[in-house]
């Protein structure tokens, strides 16, 4: 299975300035085996957003995203606590 991603590159600039996150590095959240996928309610006003957490090296990452028909583009990522608590959580992780 081949995914496709993309990103505004200068979202992606402020993103690393501010998150300490690049895109590039947060297309790997989505190769965890145990990732979560799920809905952003909050952010989804003129197109559906959703939120990738899933696990790059030791820490476990929340990548906002949207589809944009096959391609996956990444409008936000970090290393966020209320992504990790519910990563854990669903997994089974204490």
């Amino acid at each position: 299975m081949n995914i496709t991603f993309e990103w505004d590159a200068s979202k992606d600039r402020l993103n690393q300035k501010k998150h300490n996150v690049s895109f590039f590095l947060a297309q790997q959240a989505f190769l965890d085996k145990n990732r979560i996928v799920a809905r952003d309610l909050v952010h989804s006003c003129t197109e559906e957003r959703y939120f990738c957490i899933g696990k790059i090296g030791e820490g476990i990452m929340t990548v906002r995203f949207t589809y944009r028909g096959d391609v996956i583009r990444i409008i936000g990522a970090g290393y966020w606590r209320k992504g990790k608590v519910f990563y854990e959580k669903e997994n089974k992780i204490y």
